[in-house]
């Protein structure tokens, strides 16, 4: 999603110890950019932060590595989660940033990284046949994530999209994934645990309803 430029963004997200620099240098030991050693969770695609600053500030027993190819974007989110967490008095040590293409995502995570979960809100549908390669929950993209997702780690999943919810979730079969749940309304679902994003809050206004699935992945020994 495209913004318009804010030009203190990026100086301001290149002063904060929220913002990791050169991610390719933490491959393999991501554990030591947070403050201690916990559940380690990557959302792809996290934009201007509204959900990773919700979910940081919840989950304190998780450290969320947040991505997002925009710096500028990053820049927004990191306002933003240095106001929630300042709000709640508390320090943002569970939360990271990184500015880094998600197709290469194997270039900054490794097996050893080991994450737990993943989450994919309201990305790019890249509705045209010949651009279904650049879809985050393409199997091309798919198996980058399966050589860190742990066995039994999930990928939680939010569209608003029909055609991208249907293929997506043959995508996830294909590869070798389990659904554990899935709905077609997450507004009038059983969903126990869902924070909202601002794509979410913007679709639900328009009456569009949010298509969600939780995919799990039971590791190479039983793919």
């Amino acid at each position: 999603m495209r913004m318009r430029k804010k030009k203190w963004a990026v100086p301001e997200l290149e002063a904060s110890p929220l913002f990791v620099k050169d991610p390719v240098s933490r491959r393999e030991s991501w554990q030591e950019a947070f403050a201690q050693s916990q559940p380690l969770y990557l959302e792809l695609g996290c934009g201007k932060g509204g959900f990773a600053s919700r979910f940081a500030l919840a989950n304190p027993q998780v450290n969320l590595l947040a991505v997002d190819i925009s710096s500028n974007m990053l820049g927004v989110g990191r306002r933003k989660i240095d106001s929630l967490f300042s709000q709640a008095n508390r320090s943002p040590d569970n939360v990271r940033l990184v500015a880094y293409d998600i197709e290469r995502i194997g270039e900054i995570l490794s097996p050893q990284d080991t994450v737990e979960r993943i989450f994919i809100h309201f990305c790019n549908p890249w509705p045209r046949p010949r651009h279904f390669k650049k879809r985050l929950t393409h199997p091309k993209q798919l198996e980058k994530y399966q050589a860190f997702l742990r066995p039994g780690g999930e990928i939680w999943f939010k569209t608003d999209d029909d055609m991208l919810f249907r293929h997506s979730r043959q995508y996830f079969l294909d590869c070798g994934f389990t659904l554990r749940w899935e709905t077609l309304d997450l507004a009038n679902s059983d969903a126990a645990e869902n924070i909202r994003t601002e794509h979410e809050e913007m679709f639900e206004a328009e009456g569009i309803p949010i298509k969600a699935l939780i995919a799990v992945w039971p590791g190479k020994d039983h793919a």
